[in-house]
């Protein structure tokens, strides 16, 4: 029940806050829009750059939303009250995430068909796409609220978040961009889905008690 309530509460922040989750998605479409037309349109070109181009639009839309996910709630003593008041650090925590996941992993998801689109994917790869993103944005969400949970409190913290989470963005861009490219070419990529899947699993659960740890040293 308290989730939902924190879950309620983060919707209708998002419902005011349009830039919030409106900027990430048409970065998203303008990076992938800019490439064919810098690199050419030739289509086998396209094909051998979209798997990388894909990923590295999609962290680059998240990353951008991240700065501010606890920042405004950590300025308006929100946060300070949860901890006081013992509140359940965890729902919020939680409600936050799916929010986050809401306003950016899903948008990336249903764009799928449109990347296809613009980089000339073939079936095959916008399969193999639409699963790396289906399991992929969730963790970056994830990643994206540890981030902003630890600088929250540094008053210029976007580049201090940079530097935290793209490192940890790594292995997920390495094996969902390798899942697209080895669909464009025929092969299997099951084993790749399968490394996301756990890294995603792992994420789910141990991210979202460092987050109330990070929350409730911030704030001490």
């Amino acid at each position: 029940m308290v989730s939902v309530i924190f879950l309620q509460r983060e919707l209708r922040l998002l419902a005011r806050q349009k830039a919030d989750w409106l900027n990430p998605i048409l970065f998203f479409i303008i990076v992938l829009s800019l490439f064919p037309l810098g690199v050419g349109p030739e289509p086998n070109m396209l094909r051998i750059i979209a798997p990388g181009v894909i990923w590295i639009a999609a962290l680059l839309s998240v990353l951008l939303a991240s700065e501010r996910l606890f920042k405004d709630d950590y300025r308006n003593g929100v946060i300070e009250q949860l901890v006081a008041g013992r509140q359940s650090l965890l729902a919020f925590v939680l409600a936050k995430t799916f929010a986050n996941w809401l306003s950016t992993g899903l948008p990336l998801l249903l764009l799928s068909p449109v990347v296809a689109l613009l980089l000339g994917l073939e079936q095959a790869a916008l399969g193999a796409m639409a699963l790396t993103l289906l399991l992929g944005t969730p963790l970056l969400s994830l990643l994206s609220v540890l981030g902003s949970a630890l600088t929250m409190a540094a008053d210029k913290g976007g580049i201090l978040l940079a530097l935290l989470i793209l490192p940890l963005y790594i292995p997920l861009l390495i094996f969902a961009s390798s899942a697209i490219e080895a669909a464009s070419m025929g092969l299997g990529y099951q084993g790749q889905l399968a490394i996301l899947l756990a890294m995603l699993l792992l994420a789910l659960a141990l991210v979202p008690m460092a987050v109330t740890s990070a929350l409730r040293i911030n704030v001490s």
